[in-house]
């Protein structure tokens, strides 16, 4: 994973393709996120507790609160959010491919009504891998 955090607050998470080379975190939040990071992989339940940039257009922010709110080993299709938000659903899978923080905002976990849907703008390759790897890593059905 990528995480750009300059100073204060992470600006953004992102996956890498496996072929990317290893960098060392730069600063003490990078070290830190990675830390948090390292601890949901083992563990979950582990929460984050990470300062994140405040970032999107207010419709944007109401969708990635209600990604945060969908429980650990649990589902929501993009037509479940989008009737909830008043919006449609392609609004809101644009909205879940756009989240600039990825597990911290578990954007994996809001699928499509018909299966898997995508993940951050992808629809096949490592990222739906990844995102299949975090629904049964979260104990999702």
């Amino acid at each position: 994973m990528g995480i750009m955090a300059p100073e204060e607050c992470i600006q953004q998470i992102v996956f890498l393709p496996p072929s990317h080379a290893l960098v060392s975190p730069e600063n003490s939040l990078s070290e830190k996120t990675v830390a948090q990071l390292e601890r949901y992989l083992a563990d979950p339940d582990a929460p984050f507790t990470l300062p994140l940039a405040a970032c999107g257009s207010p419709f944007r922010k109401r969708i990635w609160a209600a990604i945060a709110a969908i429980p650990r080993g649990e589902t929501r299709t993009y037509g479940d959010l989008a009737n909830a938000a008043k919006s449609a659903a392609r609004a809101v899978g644009q909205a879940c491919g756009d989240n600039p923080f990825p597990l911290v905002v578990p954007c994996h976990r809001v699928v499509a009504a018909t299966g898997i849907g995508g993940f951050a703008h992808d629809r096949g390759g490592f990222l739906i891998e990844a995102k299949r790897w975090l629904l049964r890593h979260e104990g999702a059905s």
